[in-house]
């Protein structure tokens, strides 16, 4: 990759977000934002913390069945302070953190680079079937509620040719792909290939139960973790299942956007609940708090394992 384009790759993401800071807080006054902050239940806020720690924990130990199959049996607390640490740098660059996770555990535990990142690799492919699963719940549970907000924007004669014409395109792009030899076909074609290995390979795994019994858990954790902090604001007490799924699923999206989803996270959190008529003010309150708390929480755990890593696996190594 030249380097300009390395450059790029890191500095956009970093501008978009300051940019999205930048426009968040012209939307909200600062001192209003403090006051939402002041105000908020922190009992929700700190159980919201809490499920976020289950989730991450709870991936650091998913990650041990990826490593048996290989021959290895890393520590458990070497895989939890890696997983941090990757959340951490990926505030720095963003997905530089998967492979600072696997040069950590090439370090300390010894397993080969490219077969730590394969694991890896195989842990997204999970999460992002995950992902899925929750996006197709929220179609099925709102599909009339998607289907009227649409209608009421758009002519409905409109929307049945517009989805045809999608189809369309779509079977269009698939078939091209399918026959096509160029990069970026070959590029899709090995992604969407690397999907379904990695799904398949999860069903050949030893402990393949306990693996996906820790997907559902981590993914659970997390849709709690955003559902639960909407009670620390009174004027979100009343929110619907489906303003938590789309907000959680837009937010997610957010954090690949920018630099662990600075500024772009309340903003996705806005455009969701506001589909439900959500005020702007808490809506984007919301997002601060979430993801600031959040943020918070990587920063402590993740610099902590970056400091404890080296000191805990010497005190392994003299023992």
């Amino acid at each position: 990759m030249s380097k300009p384009k390395s450059i790029l790759k890191v500095a956009l993401p970093l501008l978009l977000g300051v940019a999205l800071v930048w426009y968040s807080l012209s939307q909200i006054s600062v001192t209003t934002l403090i006051e939402y902050f002041k105000d908020a239940n922190y009992t929700w806020i700190v159980l919201g913390v809490t499920l976020g720690i289950l989730s991450h924990t709870s991936r650091a130990y998913r990650w041990l069945f990826m490593a048996e199959p290989l021959g290895y049996k890393p520590k458990f607390t070497n895989s939890f302070m890696a997983v941090y640490s990757a959340y951490l740098i990926n505030f720095t660059i963003p997905r530089a953190g998967e492979i600072a996770r696997a040069s950590i555990l090439t370090n300390y535990e010894k397993i080969p680079f490219d077969k730590g990142i394969g694991t890896i690799v195989a842990e997204r492919v999970a999460d992002t079937i995950m992902l899925l699963i929750i996006i197709a719940i929220a179609l099925f549970l709102e599909f009339e509620f998607i289907y009227n907000y649409f209608a009421d924007k758009f002519n409905p004669t409109s929307l049945v040719l517009g989805g045809l014409a999608l189809i369309i395109i779509g079977l269009s792009v698939f078939f091209f792909i399918k026959k096509s030899n160029s990069k970026f076909a070959i590029k899709v074609k090995t992604f969407f290939t690397g999907l379904i290995e990695g799904a398949l390979s999860i069903f050949k795994m030893k402990r393949k139960w306990a693996f996906i019994f820790h997907t559902i858990f981590i993914w659970v954790m997390y849709v709690l973790m955003f559902y639960v902090t909407t009670f620390a604001l009174p004027e979100l007490h009343n929110i619907s299942i489906a303003a938590v799924l789309i907000g959680f699923i837009l937010a997610s999206f957010s954090i690949a956007a920018t630099n662990g989803g600075i500024g772009s996270f309340p903003e996705a959190v806005v455009i969701a609940f506001s589909l439900f008529s959500l005020a702007e003010d808490p809506s984007r309150a919301f997002g601060w708090i979430m993801w600031s708390t959040q943020t918070l929480i990587i920063i402590v755990l993740g610099g902590l394992s970056l400091i404890y890593l080296p000191i805990y696996n010497r005190k392994k190594t003299i023992v």
